[in-house]
């Protein structure tokens, strides 16, 4: 991939937006997503857990006119994620997607099937087979603060194709070294096939998160075909700096392309028109590494509410 990163952007006033399908094909376009005939293709939302859904996961609105990019290039499509509670299917429900979908011929599954994965500073991680073997991810995610990792953004959606639980007990290994964690996010993201990402800030949220977070109003729609760039040119919007960051700066430790302001080149709406006034991040970060207790009652809420969504 050559330097700087283009990052389209462009502003959008609401999810009832007649011309939103239209503007997300647009910034695929933009972005250069090869997405051809026949290519199987994993569209990849934001499905957290069943608290807050309207703001915590990706819209559905935005992730059904992805579905519709990629039917209109002859994809097969898939859309999945491996939440943090329940299954992807089970989330997809709660937070509307099953209905949003459910006149396109698209499967909604979850990110299920784990392959061991090699981290480049050891051990390993269960990765979704469903992600591994896609031929392109379209990659939906929701512009969020993050109470451990002070964002999520485009890179760190990725995270939702590590299977189910898995994702716990790497908070529980790696959630000491935030470094290392963000390590373990960016090898996930090496090892996953080309991708592009689509990031929704239209409301994004803001002051804490993932999940507990309030509404910002943004307006914004962005993609691109690195995710670190993406990323990078919201880091700017919102004036923040990599020691806050702890992905960002891992990223630019590793002089990874697209994390420095250099790699990437803006197009569409520039960065000035839009109003990042009051957005406010977390003050301090949270632990990565969760309480033994918080550990098992996440997993019991993980476990109830599978049962439940199989009723």
């Amino acid at each position: 991939m050559s330097y700087p990163v283009t990052v389209t952007l462009r502003r959008i006033g609401g999810y009832d937006d007649p011309g939103l399908d239209g503007t997300v094909a647009a910034l695929f376009e933009a972005a250069g997503c090869p997405v051809g005939r026949g290519d199987r293709v994993l569209v990849k939302p934001n499905l957290v857990g069943p608290k807050n859904t309207a703001l915590s996961c990706s819209e559905p609105h935005v992730v059904r006119a992805a579905c519709l990019f990629a039917l209109s290039r002859g994809a097969v499509v898939t859309v999945a994620d491996s939440p943090a509670f329940g299954t992807g299917g089970i989330m997809a429900r709660l937070a509307g997607l099953t209905q949003a979908l459910a006149d396109l011929p698209v499967t909604v599954e979850s990110l299920d099937a784990p392959r061991p994965l090699r981290l480049a500073h050891g051990g390993s991680i269960g990765v979704s087979a469903k992600a591994l073997d896609a031929d392109h991810i379209l990659n939906v995610a929701r512009l969020k603060c993050h109470d451990q990792m002070g964002m999520t953004l485009a890179t760190k959606n990725f995270f939702g194709c590590v299977c189910g639980f898995r994702k716990s007990l790497a908070h529980q290994r790696l959630g000491k070294d935030r470094a290392r964690f963000a390590r373990m996010l960016l090898d996930v993201l090496a090892a996953l096939p080309p991708s592009t990402s689509l990031l929704d800030g239209i409301v994004a949220m803001h002051k804490a998160g993932p999940v507990g977070g309030e509404p910002f109003a943004l307006g914004l729609l962005g993609a691109a075909a690195n995710p670190l760039a993406l990323d990078t040119a919201v880091y700017g919007l919102l004036r923040l700096a990599p020691d806050v960051v702890p992905l960002w700066a891992e990223a630019l430790r590793q002089g990874l392309g697209g994390t420095r302001p250099e790699d990437v080149a803006c197009a569409g709406e520039p960065l000035e028109s839009f109003d990042a006034t009051g957005f406010l991040t977390p003050e301090t970060l949270a632990p990565l590494h969760f309480e033994p207790k918080r550990f098992v009652r996440g997993r019991l809420r993980s476990v109830l509410l599978t049962l439940r969504g199989r009723r």
